[in-house]
């Protein structure tokens, strides 16, 4: 006996629909009406099977007025089935369309009222507690890890808002308990509602340079302060983005080739450097201020029993084995590296 494969499912190929506010109404309604068109023929195929008590008589238009008050379930009881066929017809294909109508016009209101008024109204309540948040312009590949190694290094995903085109990225980020908003991240009105100018800081990958650009531009415009770490993939459009307003700018091609050139040194440094980019590692790299009790006292000496690395000093940058590194003041910005153990709480 031959052991069969065994079969794997997979879920149904799907593809997106985008579909503007009209053509869905348009569409909704155009199936209640083949509906109820549906069974003002069926009606009127079987109208010896109805009785008028005001005339007897059985017209078009007398078919059509039943069948809205049949399908609304209104029933005057001035038209109604007498024949054993019609009453068969009334209870098994006219009930569950009458249903199927209901569904559609109340799944309508759902959509077009109830749920665009709930949406709004929760939107206004997250939008009270925006401050010192993240925004993440763009979720596709560099976003998305960037939020799950947030969040793996202890950020609080209700602290992230995520803004995307694609309705399908923002559930995956709502599945890991960010905010989200479908919209364009570019345009003005988008970026006040996610409370653009009080976040703590932009996160901008938007899979094309000349978007990413645009976005930087326009948080820029409206957030001066806010600090702005843009993903560029081309060398000659680095300069672009600072210019736009980016503070840090990430070649991801040129980080890989850093990489590769490290490999080519050692077989370790590769390895090392991934190490300190990942939460997953055994060490990582802290960007933080420097602590009260540490002030006075040199960059080797920290109290997190990290490894000083840099000081940021208003606009000066102080390496570890300059002399301005063995005396730590109020205000720097010190970067380290740090065992993941010492991290984790």
């Amino acid at each position: 006996m031959t052991d069969r494969p065994r079969r794997t499912f997979t879920s149904p190929l799907r593809r997106k629909l985008h579909l503007p506010v009209w053509g869905d109404v348009s569409i909704r309604l155009s199936a209640a009406l083949a509906l109820i068109f549906a069974v003002v023929l069926l009606h009127w195929s079987d109208r010896t099977g109805l009785v008028d008590n005001h005339d007897g008589h059985i017209s078009f238009l007398d078919v059509v007025y039943f069948t809205m008050i049949s399908i609304t379930t209104t029933g005057f009881g001035d038209i109604h089935p007498i024949s054993d066929r019609s009453r068969l017809i009334e209870g098994l294909i006219v009930t569950p369309i009458r249903f199927a109508v209901i569904f559609i016009f109340v799944g309508a209101a759902y959509d077009f009222i109830i749920k665009r008024s709930w949406d709004k109204w929760r939107m206004a309540q997250i939008q009270k507690t925006l401050r010192d948040h993240i925004v993440v312009l763009g979720f596709g590949v560099s976003g998305s890890e960037a939020v799950g190694e947030m969040v793996a290094r202890g950020t609080d995903p209700r602290c992230i808002v995520v803004l995307d085109r694609d309705q399908e990225r923002l559930d995956l980020a709502e599945e890991m308990g960010c905010n989200v908003l479908l919209g364009d991240a570019t345009r003005d009105d988008t970026l006040i509602d996610v409370r653009i100018a009080e976040a703590a800081t932009v996160l901008v990958s938007a899979g094309r340079d000349d978007t990413s650009i645009l976005m930087v531009l326009t948080v820029r415009h409206l957030a001066p302060k806010v600090p702005i770490t843009v993903v560029v993939r081309a060398d000659d459009n680095e300069l672009l983005a600072r210019q736009a307003g980016a503070d840090t700018v990430i070649n991801p091609v040129r980080f890989t080739g850093l990489l590769l050139a490290g490999s080519a040194q050692g077989a370790h440094v590769a390895e090392y450097l991934a190490d300190l980019a990942s939460i997953g590692g055994r060490v990582q790299l802290v960007e933080r201020p420097v602590r009260a009790e540490e002030v006075g006292k040199s960059l080797d000496q920290l109290a997190s029993g990290g490894r000083g690395l840099r000081i940021y000093r208003g606009e000066r940058t102080i390496g570890f084995w300059e002399a301005a590194a063995d005396k730590l003041e109020a205000g720097d910005t010190i970067v380290e590296i740090a065992p993941t153990t010492l991290t984790d709480g």
